[in-house]
């Protein structure tokens, strides 16, 4: 008997818009963008790649183009707009009025991906800071939520100046309570953390870009079950367990939240807690998608937040604490069974000294304990430590 409705909703139809710098980054960029898009259960209509000529303080481009491009998503059947940039809250609303159209930007949705990847409760507090964050200025066209099917004409008409001073108030009480309840997380991580550095035992970060086998590497390496799938943020919680990488050697293993191209200054922020577990680490594992092209650019894009991390740290940081760069890192190009042997081995010359492994197939995690116990025994003394077990 057929159904006579279905009860699923539809994906929504996305009308890609991604502007080209015209360096080498830029089909990186786009492929990323459309992983994003997937990952937030999209369909892509079309990925328009552009390039800007003519700015405006209405659009962020000529007018001309900006009509052209609404009227490509009406042609397409297009559900809303997605921009690869950050348009600002006057510009977001511009755009919707001239094509009736909802309007999400690059930084709203890595957090509409990270609010459906929070599980922990602290993990549901970083998000809901980086929304309301996030949301603050854009009051006037009033934030509403996707699932909700936003969309048309927005404006201030039926919401007076009362009104939006009394919500954005409502919010700024948000945002306050919300940093005391993480500044109150923070304070029980440094509980946890002295707890363990009295254990003498030396902590390993595992940090990379997003879906490069991070949690499966820690899974394979300590029995751990945490969620991986081929997804971009699959986990955003630190976890750590613990790991004996040799005989009477003993570490803490901690995965972190993956890292990701022009990532949303409001979610570095909320998610500072978990990233220190990066800055406060012993040793770091920087573990690479070997057969991702774009694998130098997400190296650095990597290498670029460890170094934010660092440049905050040094305010407060104690004199006998390295900063995060000077923390032995291990690297690791995973991934290796979807490469040739000659490809491994052109990679290795490009990152010397890393380490080639295959998480899938088992491969080369021998070579990777081996290193690790042997900066064990040039860090073990220092007893330094990091991390939360769950």
């Amino acid at each position: 008997m057929a159904k006579l409705y279905d009860t699923k909703e539809k994906p929504k139809r996305a009308f890609l818009v991604s502007i080209l710098n015209g360096n080498s980054g830029d089909d990186a960029m786009c492929r990323e963008f459309e992983g994003l898009a997937a990952t937030l259960e999209l369909e892509i209509a079309a990925h328009e790649k552009i390039k800007v000529r003519e700015k405006s303080a209405k659009f962020g481009m000529g007018s001309g183009k900006a009509e052209e491009l609404s009227k490509k998503a009406a042609e397409i059947g297009a559900d809303l707009l997605v921009f690869d940039w950050n348009p600002n809250p006057s510009q977001q609303r511009n755009w919707e009025e001239l094509s009736g159209l909802p309007v999400l930007d690059r930084q709203e949705i890595i957090i509409r991906i990270f609010s459906q990847r929070a599980v922990t409760r602290e993990a549901e507090l970083q998000v809901k800071l980086a929304e309301l964050t996030y949301s603050l200025p854009r009051l006037t066209h009033k934030y509403i939520d996707l699932s909700r099917q936003r969309g048309g004409r927005y404006g201030t008409k039926g919401s007076g100046e009362t009104k939006l001073e009394t919500d954005r108030r409502k919010i700024e009480i948000q945002i306050n309570k919300l940093e005391k309840e993480i500044e109150q997380v923070g304070k029980q991580r440094k509980t946890q953390r002295s707890m363990r550095e009295r254990n003498n035992l030396p902590v390993c970060a595992i940090v990379g870009y997003t879906n490069a086998g991070k949690s499966s590497l820690l899974n394979v390496l300590t029995g751990a079950d945490v969620l991986a799938e081929d997804k971009l943020f699959c986990t955003l919680d630190a976890v750590t367990r613990r790991f004996q990488p040799a005989p009477n050697v003993n570490v803490l293993l901690t995965d972190t939240v993956g890292f990701i191209r022009a990532l949303p200054h409001s979610l570095i922020k909320a998610f500072r807690s978990t990233l220190e577990e990066a800055a406060l680490a012993d040793i770091l594992i920087h573990i690479l998608d070997a057969s991702d092209p774009d694998i130098e650019n997400n190296c650095e894009t990597t290498i670029n937040v460890l170094t934010e991390l660092s440049q905050k740290k040094e305010k407060g940081r104690n004199k006998e604490e390295p900063p995060v760069l000077d923390i032995p890192i291990i690297t690791v190009l995973n991934k290796i069974d979807r490469l040739s042997g000659e490809a491994v081995e052109e990679l290795q010359t490009r990152f010397p000294g890393s380490v080639p492994i295959s998480v899938k197939d088992k491969i080369g995690l021998d070579t990777l304990k081996e290193k690790i116990s042997e900066i064990y025994t040039k860090t073990s003394h220092k007893g330094h430590g990091g991390g939360e077990g769950h």
